[in-house]
């Protein structure tokens, strides 16, 4: 019997961009299912009956949540092509140590660059650039944080990218300048199909963030 694959999703989520990216890489067909965060379908509550968020993987019928964690599961039990974790247990728990980091330090430190003003808008910016520069260093001379192709951290990362417009307008930052290498292995990884296939325009992205800046009153 095939397997009977649904994502529930929101498509401006960095967190479901990640899911789309990994299903790619491994070549997986499965049904999309766009929710409605102000009006969630019974489906999602059921299978996420927990943090009630998207993403969620389902995989005949069993819901898999968390998007770091759906992302292993998608590399384990699909494991015939693409590996995206290192077969080298310390590799691969350093892979989930940046992995963490991404979620920790660029998820909420970004959504400060556009949704706080002032002091917490300035403190934003100086972390915001701190926590690439430490990418940037982790990556160090290799093309990918997977090596010479698409790994863990990079389908945990490259997500966030398609928000950088919004950071940068918002934050008054020019990422480019103060991190290159960041910006020359983003770019590399948008040339990749399962990437680009896998994830909206920066300029979509921002549109997004426009509104939605509208709706909480930011000026």
């Amino acid at each position: 019997m095939a397997d009977a694959v649904t994502l529930l999703d929101y498509w401006p989520s960095p967190f479901g961009m990640r899911l789309r990216i990994a299903l790619a890489e491994k070549g997986i067909k499965y049904e999309y299912k766009d929710e409605d965060l102000r009006n969630k379908s019974p489906l999602l509550l059921q299978m996420n009956p927990i943090h009630k968020k998207i993403p969620v993987l389902i995989h005949n019928s069993k819901p898999i949540c968390e998007s770091l964690i759906a992302v292993q599961y998608i590399d384990e039990v699909w494991n015939h092509k693409s590996p995206l974790l290192p077969s080298d247990p310390y590799q691969r728990s350093q892979a989930r140590f940046w992995a963490d980091f991404v979620d920790k330090k660029i998820y909420e430190i970004g959504r400060n660059l556009w949704t706080k003003n002032g002091e917490e808008k300035e403190a934003a910016k100086k972390g915001f650039i701190e926590a690439l520069k430490l990418l940037e260093q982790e990556l160090g001379d290799k093309s990918y944080f997977g090596g010479e192709k698409l790994g863990y951290v990079d389908v945990a990362l490259i997500p966030f990218y398609t928000w950088f417009k919004g950071y940068e307008t918002f934050g008054n930052i020019n990422i480019e300048k103060e991190c290159p290498k960041f910006i020359g292995w983003a770019k590399r990884c948008i040339k990749i199909e399962s990437v680009s296939e896998s994830i909206p325009d920066q300029d979509k992205v921002y549109q997004f963030i426009v509104e939605i800046r509208k709706k909480i009153c930011i000026e």
